[in-house]
């Protein structure tokens, strides 16, 4: 009797290529090409930042909800956040209503990080929590902001007020943070307390210092070293507000500094607890039970390199596979420096899907392709006795 080969599928995006649904559609194809007979599940993957949402309501059967909400600059956009496990549990992505992709180059400027917020998550919060959901998970990846999450809590409700007990009305930047002398909660939605937050981030930045929000993100949102120190020095004021007012020190709490601060507001506001995110898209697709009795495991993401074992997806995939002594198999449009140093983390072998000298937007364009080759070659190979 012909053994029937069970493969897992469970790769990341490939940026600008391929999301990660459709890098398993590719995965399969080839898969089938050179064994026809096998079982193949797939299971979408991402690590909290951008195609978390994606990947959660394609593995779960999920839907999304499109709601009207302010982006980084306080214009009207279009927003949408996923829900699945029978609408109880949302999936939001920061970067939905207050991601860095809202800005061109020329507005991420000094002057525009300083009025930059996340009150659109605020919004989309709110919205998910009309819809009775007793869980909601935050992906905390490519932000536009720096305003430890300030410009959210006044959408949730929370009132700051500035030195002469006036309340500051405008949605809060980080350029305006040390104008805010107190704060009241006492408005603040009351749905929030019968919800679970997860905070979906790999970041351990704390709020501020020299390894904080500002001076290690600020300069790709287009703060300049002078306007760093100011969104610094704002934070922590920020933070001493919070500290006075809940008696939450968030200062240098890890994670905090997540997504320009909404981290530390998060933590500040909710009950929220931030895990690493593949850990959190790993549960919540129950990739493990997927993985137990698996043949082999295939993952992958855009680029592979040493800095993969800090919590990247194919990462917390292998470590899964790891337990149960199950081949996992990485695919990268690129692999860089130090991915020798993988291998004791439970992945037994790396392939980059290029072929053959090309440029970018070639590879880019050619990902599935490339991908479904690349698979079927590999599956070919395991199969020959």
């Amino acid at each position: 009797m012909v053994k029937i080969m069970k493969y897992i599928l469970a790769p990341d995006s490939f940026k600008d290529s391929m999301s990660a649904r459709e890098v398993c559609q590719a995965m399969e194809k080839g898969i089938r090409k050179a064994d026809p007979n096998s079982e193949i599940i797939a299971v979408p993957m991402a690590d909290g930042g951008e195609g978390t949402t994606a990947a959660l309501v394609d593995s779960q059967n999920g839907h999304y909800i499109t709601e009207e909400v302010f982006d980084p600059l306080n214009n009207k956009v279009t927003a949408t956040y996923g829900l699945i496990n029978n609408e109880k549990t949302a999936i939001i992505e920061m970067a939905a209503s207050s991601g860095l992709t809202f800005l061109t180059k020329k507005e991420r400027n000094p002057d525009n990080i300083k009025i930059a917020n996340t009150y659109g998550v605020g919004q989309l919060i709110n919205s998910a929590l009309k819809k009775g959901v007793n869980k909601i998970i935050i992906g905390l990846g490519g932000s536009a902001t720096n305003d430890g999450g300030a410009g959210m809590a006044q959408a949730l409700g929370v009132k700051f007020f500035d030195k002469n007990q006036q309340l500051i009305s405008h949605h809060l930047g980080g350029g305006d943070l040390d104008k805010i002398a107190s704060l009241d909660l006492s408005k603040i939605n009351p749905a929030l307390k019968q919800v679970e937050f997860i905070i979906a981030s790999d970041v351990t930045n704390p709020l501020i210092g020299p390894t904080g929000a500002s001076f290690t993100f600020g300069k790709q949102k287009g703060a300049d070293k002078v306007t760093q120190e100011l969104l610094d020095q704002n934070l922590a004021h920020y933070a001493q507000i919070i500290k006075k007012e809940t008696n939450k020190d968030i200062a240098l709490l890890p994670g905090a500094g997540a997504a320009g601060g909404l981290g530390a507001g998060l933590l500040s506001f909710t009950n929220a607890q931030l895990i690493p995110g593949v850990q959190v898209v790993a549960k919540e697709s129950h990739l493990e039970d997927k993985i137990k009795n698996a043949d082999i495991v295939f993952t992958g993401e855009g680029g592979t390199d040493f800095q993969t074992k800090y919590g990247k997806t194919p990462f917390g995939v292998a470590q899964i596979s790891k337990k149960y002594q199950i081949p996992v198999i990485s695919l990268a449009g690129t692999l860089g420096k130090g991915i020798e140093q993988l291998y004791s983390y439970g992945f037994t072998a790396f392939f980059s899907i290029i072929d053959r000298p090309c440029s970018l937007e070639e590879a880019l364009i050619n990902g599935p392709e490339n991908v479904s080759r690349t698979c079927e070659n590999i599956v070919r190979l395991l199969l020959q006795k």
